[in-house]
């Protein structure tokens, strides 16, 4: 579509490996505080990541570092090469939570980066219960939260409250 007004802008055109790449439609699940139990967990499992989810979420993010989008700039430094944002992880993260309980129901999200994740991983987000608790007039519940590649490395661990009614 681009190369007809500019044959330079052929690298703009999505790859053709990227192009049926989508992510799964998430549906908040209605739940209530008594049908929580302790233990409980929601996982869900993303499409192998690529360079072009990459660029993707450098634009919507605004963060423009070379390091996720330039294989030369990133072998240059001794990264085998480019790597995914650590936000746009902890952002699949949150999605298990949002999907689980409602985006207006998160009340904290807190994760530690761990490790990077590179074109080609599968990653897994994983919210298991901790703990349930009213406080200031709400009910909460208390998730531990990992995000793992394909080989269960963690490249993100943490933690979630949120209110369910």
């Amino acid at each position: 579509m681009f190369s007809a007004a500019r044959p330079d802008w052929n690298w703009l055109a999505p790859l053709q490996s990227d192009a049926d790449v989508s992510f799964p439609e998430g549906t908040v699940t209605a739940i209530t505080y008594d049908a929580v139990t302790v233990g409980e967990e929601r996982s869900e499992q993303f499409p192998p990541l690529t360079r072009t989810m990459f660029v993707k979420y450098a634009g919507a993010s605004g963060d423009f570092n070379p390091m996720h989008h330039d294989d030369t700039i990133a072998t240059q430094v001794g990264n085998p090469s480019v790597f995914g944002h650590g936000m746009l992880t902890m952002g699949l993260a949150a999605r298990v939570v949002k999907d689980w309980f409602g985006p207006e129901a998160i009340r904290r999200f807190q994760v530690r980066f761990a490790k990077q994740v590179w074109p080609g991983d599968v990653l897994t987000c994983r919210a298991v219960v901790t703990g349930k608790r009213q406080e200031g007039g709400e009910q909460l519940v208390d998730l531990d939260l990992t995000v793992e590649n394909q080989n269960g490395d963690k490249a993100i661990t943490g933690t979630a409250t949120a209110a369910v009614g």
